[in-house]
């Protein structure tokens, strides 16, 4: 599937930020980067865990009450 982004009065900036936009929306930029370069199976494996454990740190600390302050 081909998208056609128009240039108007000479703004590139513009138009780039319209196409990584719908870049962006549809995914393809993300498996672009995905692709640049092979990460083994492990690693993949090793990350998710890391992030999954800072999102869960991140929502026990959102569930905490605040310190108090005398």
């Amino acid at each position: 599937m081909s998208r056609r982004i128009q240039v108007n009065d000479n703004n590139v900036e513009r138009a780039l930020r319209k196409l990584k936009k719908i870049l962006t929306e549809n995914g393809k930029l993300q498996e672009v980067r995905d692709r640049q370069e092979y990460v083994k199976p492990t690693i993949k494996r090793k990350l998710a865990k890391n992030q999954a454990k800072r999102r869960w740190e991140k929502f026990i600390r959102s569930q905490q009450l605040p310190p108090r302050q005398y």
